[in-house]
């Protein structure tokens, strides 16, 4: 059996993971998606596509070398006019509090064609979230005054 539209769609988004792309991370996903997040406990608001591609790229300056790997993938085609796929991805990368590795389950859902994202759930390590992100965040506090320093001392001041 042939891949899919949706099939195809979510196996380019896991590659343009791979490459750090946000246009072609964003191209899929119809104007009006939602990123949801999970679990709810994490108290983030939904992403609108805007919002999204604003966040990939501040991330894409701050995470070097990031992997995305397919665990698996699930395909539900039962309901032909909103298709789905579902990814267990693990990432990785290298950042400035060093080595970054997560879990995420996302959940796809696409329009009738397969080749538009609609909406997104995405479920992630909560726990590595908590005890990773206000590290990242104490590094690069430092980075940015090690190079303000920096800038001070080249210009003389």
């Amino acid at each position: 059996m042939p891949d899919s539209p949706q099939r195809r769609t979510a196996l380019a988004l896991v590659d343009a993971f791979n490459r750090m792309d946000v246009p072609a991370i964003i191209a899929p996903r119809t104007p009006s998606c939602l990123r949801h997040f999970y679990p709810t406990a994490m108290a983030q608001t939904p992403q609108d596509t805007t919002t999204y591609a604003k966040s990939l790229h501040s991330l894409h300056a701050i995470f070097q070398n990031f992997s995305l790997t397919l665990d698996e993938l699930i395909e539900d085609s039962s309901n032909h006019k909103r298709p789905r796929i579902c990814m267990w991805l693990s990432a990785r990368a290298d950042t400035a509090a060093g080595e970054y590795v997560n879990e995420y389950v996302w959940l796809l859902d696409f329009d009738e064609s397969g080749e538009k994202i609609v909406r997104t759930k995405e479920f992630s390590d909560n726990l590595m979230a908590r005890d990773f992100f206000p590290k990242l965040k104490e590094a690069m506090r430092k980075e940015r005054e090690r190079k303000s320093a920096e800038t001070v001392r080249a210009n003389g001041l």
